[in-house]
């Protein structure tokens, strides 16, 4: 895997690497490109410095999305700089373009200071119709996305957190369908206070959920602890934990009907599930390995379990997530991202797993399943509509056929006869 990991991301072509930008337009001739730089380049300049909006309609803003970290919490690596964060930011502007046709550059910026993160990106964000921030460590991420969501007019979207969110809340919809058992009834404990694990327990929250306990390396997070905590983790505590449950995560899981793992290998035990209510969901989502594998958590009793690994049913991919969101948004200029936004985008996901196909082992479409950027890009661009944040107002159907024309194209080019 090692050898085969590295020959992927070099000698592919100049450069190396997993992407590369290509030309949109026809340079063949002297006339062309005098329209593509000077002087014909001048009309549209002089056209936007008029009207700063038009600048969605003569360049490449209203399609591009800047992916910016700070390589301060890569993946399961953790604080490994930005430089080794660059594959991953690839490899995010790559899955934006297969599955959602949004041109998407990586952005690292060698520096972890929260104000000249922020300063910077306000600075570059007039080319981006969109940002999604990206590997960027709790709980400065928190502060960062809040800022630039306030001081820029244009969607700010943290995929660590909100794109874990909105996948697991589709998948966590379905499982509930399974076990028969309402969200507003259930009693839910989430292991991990880091960007992921406060995104996931507010996602839920606002989709109806009335009983969750957020957990971290000290036990149950409640309104008075002052150990290991923070200003997310009090303002987390005021709205959850409504028993305020006190101890470990093993005292804290009796009687839980749902575990969201968002922590490290092992954290969950199988004498832990065995303490659970009867027909328990288990997402063990921690990479590289899971808090408690599949066979183990489904051995001591749990109806339906996930991962974040693909070798295993029910993977909560983020890939499901952002190319779509992102899609939906750029196509009607949304301003910002609203939570209404992403549980649109959870319904859209959950649904287009159908009654029939409803099992234990499939509660959450495959990537591979392309309909379903299609479904999920229209749900919030539509949503972005209602919710008074789109600087256009797009048809229904508009952005769904769109998008599909986009995804049979990507069909072509990237896949061939492998879909």
């Amino acid at each position: 895997m090692r050898e085969k990991a590295l020959e992927y991301h070099r000698n592919n072509g100049i450069g190396n690497g997993k992407i590369e930008t290509i030309p949109k337009v026809s340079v063949k001739s002297r006339e062309e490109l005098s329209l593509a730089y000077t002087p014909g380049v001048a009309v549209p300049c002089l056209e936007i410095a008029g009207n700063e909006e038009k600048v969605y309609d003569y360049t490449i803003k209203g399609n591009t999305v800047l992916v910016v970290s700070d390589g301060s919490a890569v993946l399961g690596l953790g604080n490994i700089g930005c430089r080794g964060s660059i594959p991953v930011m690839e490899g995010k502007a790559l899955l934006f373009r297969i599955f959602g046709g949004v041109d998407a550059y990586p952005i690292v910026l060698d520096s972890q200071d929260t104000e000249t993160i922020i300063r910077t990106v306000e600075l570059i964000s007039p080319i981006a119709g969109g940002i999604n921030l990206e590997d960027i460590s709790a709980p400065r991420c928190f502060e960062i996305e809040d800022r630039l969501t306030e001081n820029l007019n244009i969607p700010i979207f943290h995929d660590d957190q909100h794109g874990t969110a909105v996948v697991s809340l589709a998948g966590l919809m379905n499982a509930l369908k399974i076990v028969g058992k309402k969200i507003d009834e259930i009693k839910v404990v989430v292991n991990g206070s880091g960007a992921a694990g406060i995104a996931c327990t507010k996602l839920m929250l606002y989709a109806g959920a009335k009983n969750v306990i957020l957990c971290d390396t000290k036990g149950a997070i409640y309104t008075g602890r002052t150990q290991n905590m923070n200003s997310m983790k009090d303002e987390i505590a005021r709205s959850t934990n409504p028993s305020n449950e006190k101890g470990l995560l093993g005292d804290v899981i009796k009687g839980a009907d749902v575990f969201l793992g968002l922590s490290a290998k092992g954290a969950l035990t199988g004498e832990m599930v065995k303490t659970m209510a009867p027909k328990a969901i288990v997402f063990a989502m921690a990479n590289p390995d899971p808090e408690i594998l599949p066979d183990g958590a489904l051995a001591s009793g749990a109806a339906v379990v996930a991962t974040g690994r693909s070798d295993f049913p029910n993977q909560v991919n983020n890939c499901l997530g952002f190319p779509a969101i992102f899609r939906g948004l750029l196509d009607v200029r949304a301003k910002r991202v609203t939570e209404e936004m992403k549980r649109a985008a959870a319904l859209a996901i959950a649904g287009r797993i159908t009654p029939n196909d409803l099992d234990q082992g499939v509660i959450i479409p495959s990537v591979y399943d392309f309909d379903v950027f299609a479904y999920e890009a229209e749900a919030v661009g539509q949503q972005a509509v209602e919710d008074g944040v789109a600087r256009i107002n797009l048809e229904k159907g508009v952005i769904f056929n769109n998008m599909m024309n986009i995804l049979e194209e990507n069909k072509r080019r990237f896949f061939g006869e492998n879909v």
